[in-house]
């Protein structure tokens, strides 16, 4: 059952999204601890909405005004985050390291975990399911255990993922990485604007 949950959380993670659109960035641009502590920023926004599910908190997200809130905070978090990957792509490589920190790469990952609208709806229904079908079934601390698992499953990706993205960094050239940091922050800024027209659309509607 516990190995399950991992791979529950292994699939739970891979989908391309913002997250390892960022983590890619990071990855390639500072190397794998940037990347990884993007994705433990992901996690603990995740974290947060399991309790929220877990406490019977997740109706408050319904709300038509919390909602308009968190698309466009959403919006100004991946846009901001996309110019900020496509400026970087110019930077010099002597100014690198400087340009990034790691607290700023775990900020990043929560934040746009935190405000994904989409990712709270998917833990909704996801976690929700689960949580009704174990709870009825097993113990609170089994309960804590398979929801561990679901965790570990998602660490193993981050690991993946800040490894791959830091691994390809020491094949490309300064024209190649200046190309994928590009690449990445239009996906971002794509996924900004439209998480900006589903704001303007609550906001409207």
């Amino acid at each position: 059952m516990l190995f399950s949950y991992i791979l529950l959380g292994l699939s739970l993670s891979a989908p391309i999204g913002p997250i390892n659109a960022a983590q890619l960035d990071k990855g390639i641009r500072y190397g794998f601890w940037h990347a990884w502590l993007v994705g433990v920023g992901a996690m603990c926004a995740d974290a947060l909405f399991m309790l929220m599910i877990y406490f019977g908190l997740a109706q408050y997200v319904e709300l038509p005004l919390v909602k308009t809130f968190l698309w466009s905070f959403g919006a100004f978090v991946l846009i901001y985050t996309g110019i900020e990957s496509m400026t970087a792509s110019y930077t010099d490589e002597t100014h690198r390291s400087y340009s990034s920190t790691k607290m700023k790469s775990f900020r990043t990952g929560f934040f746009m975990a935190l405000s994904n609208p989409l990712n709270i709806l998917f833990w909704i229904g996801i976690y929700g399911s689960i949580l009704a079908q174990i709870s009825s079934q097993y113990e609170h601390t089994q309960l804590l255990i398979y929801s561990g698992g679901i965790f570990i499953g998602i660490m193993l990706w981050d690991f993946t993922m800040a490894g791959a993205a830091s691994g390809a960094r020491r094949w490309m050239t300064a024209k190649l990485l200046r190309g994928v940091s590009i690449l990445s922050g239009l996906f971002l800024i794509g996924f900004g604007v439209y998480f900006g027209f589903q704001a303007v659309k609550m906001f409207i509607g």
